[in-house]
């Protein structure tokens, strides 16, 4: 597991090294090794929205809150993965998605 970790940092290096591709590509490369580790799956979330591929980020954001249905902070990550969705194409279902995934966090902080 640790070699995940490694490999991560690696993709978030490369992000701030402006070099996104290659970013998203070494989260690909962890998922393909464990696809429930979590903060890959943020972070592509997070990289694919930069890129304008809204779709892919909120499929990325929704496998988080999968993985982590007891932390409502991932319900909050895809609510506003898909607000920033809404506002990049003014996609109304986007909204509506971001709404519930928000009362799904608070349903999950409150229970």
């Amino acid at each position: 597991m640790a070699e995940l970790h490694v490999m991560y940092d690696e993709s978030i290096a490369l992000e701030e090294a402006g070099q996104l591709d290659a970013a998203i590509a070494k989260l690909h490369e962890i998922l393909a090794i464990d696809a429930t580790y979590a903060l890959a799956h943020a972070a592509l979330a997070v990289f694919y929205q930069k890129q304008n591929a809204h779709d892919k980020a909120i499929e990325h954001a929704q496998k988080v809150s999968e993985l982590e249905p007891d932390d409502p902070f991932s319900f909050t990550a895809l609510s506003v993965t898909c607000q920033r969705a809404f506002a990049g194409t003014g996609n109304r279902d986007y909204i509506q998605k971001a709404e519930e995934a928000m009362i799904k966090s608070h349903e999950v902080a409150y229970r």
